[in-house]
């Protein structure tokens, strides 16, 4: 017996050949109001009937029973449950990718052309709001421009100034004037580099970001262990074009091969079966420290876990260096997190796991399940010398049954102080913009 839809399938291909149903009816053998049955999924079909179909089509039987493409249909439903007012009514998607494959392509392109845009307009809407050098050299601008402004009103305000003055005022203008012309230069490169790349990294921490992503955290040619195969990895990727970056991804795959000694990818795996994504009951089984296997269960392929996991690494200043993000739970790119996230409050209390539910306010989001803890980097020194790092895995959790309660309370926390609207957060450093209208 086939699938439900074959019938489709049938009929498209019919119809891109100009075979006219009766016709094709007439050829295997049945009714034309029975084959108009199969082609609308009314019956379903199978055995020598299906056979002689296909090879009246010309096409393996094969090609007919998969009906639509599943890729297809996951991007239509995707679209359709990012509508708010088409989410929750009947899902056809697989019958109008069958029926209109074309269409369906046109929609689902789309589709995903708008998320690319959704993502680079947050992005960018990030970067102009909380970019610390473009705000530095926006601000160099003004205050250059303040200056030519109030020199040249001197000059026109006071007609009998001395010409020393005089000059003193013009060679001001001059070194103000070239001045400007660097700092507009300037600006106008930083603005430039990678301006067509879709997230818009200019700095080496977003070319780091970006090579991470690309592979996501995962490094198989590291896992034997070998150093000599870093060079081979950096060297394969496009998104590490300048020196720091490459420094940067240096840094991180050596700390990724020692993670990777400390806890083969096998041991991990056979850990993941046996105890599910627990990282605590994981760290004790393979017997290493916490740190260790929250970076460890971040590295491992998405295709052998349950569910995608994100992980956010803070050095003792409370800056993110590293950020895997999770859908339903991320951080901006170029500004602070919120303080009130676990990751930085394990720096408070070394060596404490901290299992907290999360959620982020202003957004919809899911409750997600963290791990935390604050212990010193594999880099740090003794004594004053002690450098501490904070981890947090975030583990998406999957929806309550229905009639089913939460156990352990839900923390809510903000994305930014900007967009969160917990007015009374001790941690709040700046208002929240408010939707307009």
């Amino acid at each position: 017996m086939q699938k439900q839809l074959s019938g489709t399938s049938i009929r498209e291909h019919r119809l891109r050949l100009g075979i006219k149903q009766a016709d094709l009816a007439k050829q295997v053998g049945i009714s034309a109001s029975y084959f108009n049955q199969i082609e609308h999924n009314r019956r379903r079909i199978g055995g020598k009937l299906f056979s002689d179909i296909a090879a009246a089509l010309a096409v393996d039987p094969s090609v007919l029973a998969e009906g639509a493409d599943a890729r297809l249909t996951d991007t239509l439903r995707d679209a359709q449950i990012s509508e708010p007012g088409l989410n929750g009514i009947y899902d056809a998607s697989e019958v109008f990718s069958g029926r209109f494959p074309a269409w369906a392509r046109l929609l689902a392109a789309r589709h995903r052309r708008v998320q690319t845009l959704e993502q680079l307009t947050e992005t960018l809407n990030d970067r102009l709001a909380n970019d610390s050098q473009l705000a530095d050299a926006l601000h160099e601008l003004l205050s250059t421009v303040t200056a030519i402004r109030s020199s040249a009103s001197i000059l026109q305000d006071e007609p009998k100034l001395e010409p020393a003055w005089q000059q003193r005022f013009q060679r001001n203008i001059i070194e103000d004037s070239a001045r400007l012309s660097r700092g507009a230069q300037a600006l106008v490169d930083y603005l430039s580099i990678n301006a067509g790349a879709a997230a818009g990294a200019a700095l080496p921490p977003d070319e780091m970001e970006q090579f991470l992503d690309d592979n996501a955290h995962h490094f198989a040619p590291l896992e034997a262990g070998d150093v000599a195969a870093i060079e081979e990895v950096i060297l394969g990727s496009a998104r590490l074009k300048s020196s720091a970056a490459r420094a940067l991804a240096v840094t991180h795959l050596t700390g990724y091969i020692r993670d990777a000694r400390k806890i083969p990818m096998a041991d991990l795996k056979a850990a993941l079966r046996r105890r599910g994504l627990d990282p605590i009951a994981i760290a004790r089984m393979v017997g290493a420290d916490l740190a260790t296997t929250l970076r460890r269960i971040a590295s491992v392929p998405q295709e052998m876990l349950p569910t995608p996991v994100g992980l956010f690494i803070a050095d003792a200043s409370g800056t993110l260096i590293l950020k895997k993000q999770v859908k339903g739970f991320s951080v901006p790119r170029h500004s602070g997190a919120c303080a009130m996230l676990p990751l930085f409050q394990a720096s408070t209390q070394p060596l404490r796991p901290i299992r907290r539910f999360l959620r982020q306010s202003g957004r919809e989001s899911e409750t997600v399940l963290t791990y935390s803890i604050a212990t010193p980097s594999d880099d740090s020194g003794l004594g004053d010398n002690l450098l501490m790092q904070s981890h947090m895995l975030i583990i998406p959790q999957a929806p309550l049954a229905e009639g089913q309660a939460q156990v352990d309370a839900v923390g809510v926390v903000g994305r930014t102080c900007r967009v969160c609207y917990a007015e009374t957060c001790p941690a709040r450093r700046e208002p929240a913009e408010r939707p307009r209208g």
